[in-house]
């Protein structure tokens, strides 16, 4: 794990890695890689129609740039990878990133605001109901991302991580998890999102995504979402 230097990592980061580590996940992996690909694959095809209408009313909404927005996020063990998504925000978005973070109102290296200037008015829609992140599955598809798996950081927030919280990096990256289920997501610290990270990463079975898969879409109607 190029990510974490050992023998330069604290006792409670390496007491902690050593438990995420300890059981073996090989079965676990295969299946729920053919389980991504194939739901996938069926999602792609029933969402097509679908998601070319939104790309289209997303044009129409703001002329001025692409539907489809790729960002590099990071990945398992910390690799870069290109992640699609619905654009939601105006062209000039990560230009105004800086004059914005004093508005912040998460804590640690996470940057939401609730009324976010840089978000267009059907962004705000795609972002409550967590349409935006449609595109993922073809990140699915190409095996960078899984369809439950810790959210994908931005480079610059990993750049503010301790060695700690990038133990949620050991797995690759999802489009929903438990944080994203959890109702009052926009308001659980930075802390405590990256334990339910790491008790997912320690405690995952197949059933257990399929829990979080199941309760995603009933979350996506509360539109809770930033």
């Amino acid at each position: 794990m190029p990510y974490l230097e050992y023998g330069k990592i604290d006792k409670k980061t390496e007491q902690r890695l050593q438990t995420l580590l300890r059981k073996n996940f090989r079965k676990y992996w295969r299946k729920k890689r053919t389980f991504d690909v194939i739901v996938t694959a069926i999602l792609l095809v029933i969402l097509f129609v679908p998601m070319l209408l939104v790309a289209l009313i997303i044009f129409i909404d703001d002329p001025h740039g692409s539907p489809l927005y790729k960002q590099v996020r990071i990945g398992r063990h910390g690799k870069e990878f290109e992640m699609f998504k619905f654009r939601t925000m105006y062209t000039d978005a990560d230009k105004r990133r800086e004059e914005l973070m004093g508005d912040n109102e998460m804590d640690g290296p996470v940057f939401k605001i609730k009324d976010n200037p840089r978000i267009t008015r059907l962004g705000k829609i795609l972002r409550k109901t967590s349409l935006d992140e449609l595109p993922q599955l073809f990140n699915v598809f190409l095996g960078n991302m899984s369809l439950v798996g810790p959210h994908p950081p931005l480079p610059c927030e990993v750049s503010e991580y301790s060695d700690y919280h990038k133990l949620r990096l050991i797995v690759t990256p999802g489009i929903t998890c438990d944080w994203q289920i959890a109702h009052n997501r926009n308001d659980i610290s930075f802390e405590t999102w990256v334990e339910m990270d790491l008790n997912y990463i320690e405690n995952r079975t197949a059933l257990g995504d399929l829990r979080i898969i199941f309760m995603t879409p009933f979350t996506m109607l509360t539109a809770t979402g930033r």
